[in-house]
């Protein structure tokens, strides 16, 4: 317990902050600003030190996996896996309203300006998400390459996920920068290269992006380049192909991606508590039988399932005890 309550008192702690007491190198402080800013947050506010410690001791514990063949091939098992249980999954039909749903019971993974759009809700409880705060939105790039990028240090082509920002003042600058609505003119790159972790897809593909204001429309295609190039001199030689989306096609392409934020809503302290409202059971709405369950509900984004398996969890209770934890 003692542990857990040291560990619960650094979390809460803003990163800058962290990092300048606990770590003693130039090193170890930028390694910690690349993981925390996962949270995309301004590093110099509370709790982004838990989320920086959180991905540390996933990457010491288990890594951070890549699905072998691609994403699509974690989809394709999970429609298999609802297929063998006898469920069906429907594709390329947008649901608007949920008398649509001829169900009893529906865990919807949308975000809280969808289910605003498609629920008659009490008074209160529309409030409540109306309040709700998207974070900042992100900017993708993909590229197809001729080879492999060309790292000044080698040793960074042996990774599957690349940070790119500098120092820890560099990279709380650029979320910083972010946070008050502007665009970093040097952004935090999360850089992706699966070919370092898969190498049976052939070829070499690799996507990055950076944070920007939420719902901002500034081309970052040159930014995050010119950002690799620092690190890769000549890498703009080895691009075969590249495609862009920006927050409004990401958003096009996911509606859940309000504003290109790919993380279900300011992760911020107030917003870790009500995500999306103020309830010991957030993922149980006003409505009977209806449930939220998407990354706008605790314990918020990552690919874990923990707020559908919370959702299901309240979901399966029998009627009557379904207000109670």
């Amino acid at each position: 317990f003692a542990r857990a309550a040291a560990f619960g008192a650094e979390a809460l702690l803003p990163a800058t902050t962290f990092a300048r007491g606990a770590l003693r190198t130039t090193e170890g402080r930028a390694l910690f600003a690349g993981m925390a800013a996962h949270a995309t947050l301004d590093l110099r506010t509370p709790m982004t030190t838990g989320y920086g410690l959180m991905l540390a001791a996933l990457a010491h514990l288990v890594g951070w996996p890549l699905v072998r063949g691609g994403s699509q091939v974690l989809a394709d098992a999970m429609v298999a896996e609802l297929r063998s249980l006898g469920g069906e999954a429907v594709t390329g039909h947008r649901v608007r309203r949920l008398a649509e749903l001829d169900a009893s019971t529906v865990v919807l993974d949308v975000s809280p300006r969808a289910f605003l759009a498609m629920a008659d809700l009490p008074p209160g409880y529309r409030r409540s998400l109306g309040r709700f705060r998207p974070a900042p939105g992100v900017f993708k790039l993909d590229w197809a390459l001729d080879g492999p990028v060309p790292w000044r240090d080698p040793a960074v082509a042996r990774a599957g996920t690349v940070h790119l920002g500098g120092t820890l003042e560099e990279i709380a600058l650029s979320e910083a920068e972010v946070a008050a609505g502007r665009h970093s003119p040097r952004p935090y790159v999360l850089l992706v290269q699966p070919y370092a972790a898969d190498p049976t897809r052939g070829g070499h593909t690799l996507y990055a992006y950076c944070h920007v204001p939420n719902g901002s429309s500034v081309d970052m295609t040159d930014t995050i380049e010119s950002q690799i190039e620092r690190y890769a001199p000549g890498f703009r030689d080895r691009v075969l192909a590249r495609h862009t989306m920006g927050p409004a096609e990401l958003e096009a392409l996911n509606p859940n991606l309000v504003g290109g934020d790919i993380g279900g809503g300011l992760a911020s302290l107030h917003q870790f508590f009500k995500r999306p409202v103020w309830s010991p059971a957030p993922w149980r709405t006003p409505l009977p039988g209806v449930f939220l369950c998407s990354a706008s509900t605790p314990p918020g984004p990552g690919v874990h399932g923990m707020g559908g398996w919370q959702a299901a969890r309240l979901a399966t209770r029998p009627a009557a005890d379904r207000g109670r934890l």
